[in-house]
């Protein structure tokens, strides 16, 4: 598993750092992120993968038995996606997927348009406000 004594600086070295089938989890979040928010750019912060399009998508890492999405403040992601997030473990600003289940594509997809959508309208606002 990662070391974090590892500093890493591309996505591609983070995801090389775990096993091949965690590899191939972290690729198909990636993916699933990039086809969903194309514009997104991707970087490393907290040592760890990210997606930023006018402010943060999402984090994405994973551990020992789960990958993680996380994401900072506004926390509404949770409540627009409380249904379809009910069968996995949250905390206030991440959810776990367990790495022995399908990697949850079309959930990732709208979410991470989602926070796209809610990035830009933010990001409007405060360029309103400038003026």
């Amino acid at each position: 598993m990662a070391s974090e004594k590892i500093k890493f600086e591309t996505a591609d070295q983070y995801i090389s750092s775990f096993p091949k089938d965690v590899q191939a989890i972290l690729q198909k979040v990636r993916k699933t992120i990039q086809k969903a928010v194309p514009e997104a750019e991707e970087v490393i912060s907290y040592n760890i993968p990210a997606f930023k399009f006018n402010g943060w998508v999402f984090y994405y890492s994973a551990y020992t038995n789960h990958f993680s999405l996380s994401c900072p403040p506004p926390f509404t992601i949770f409540d627009k996606f409380k249904k379809e997030l009910a069968g996995y473990e949250q905390s206030k600003s991440a959810i776990r997927f367990p790495l022995d289940q399908p990697v949850p594509t079309t959930l990732i997809a709208d979410m991470a348009k989602f926070r796209a959508q809610q990035n830009t309208a933010s990001e409007a606002k405060k360029k309103v406000k400038k003026k």
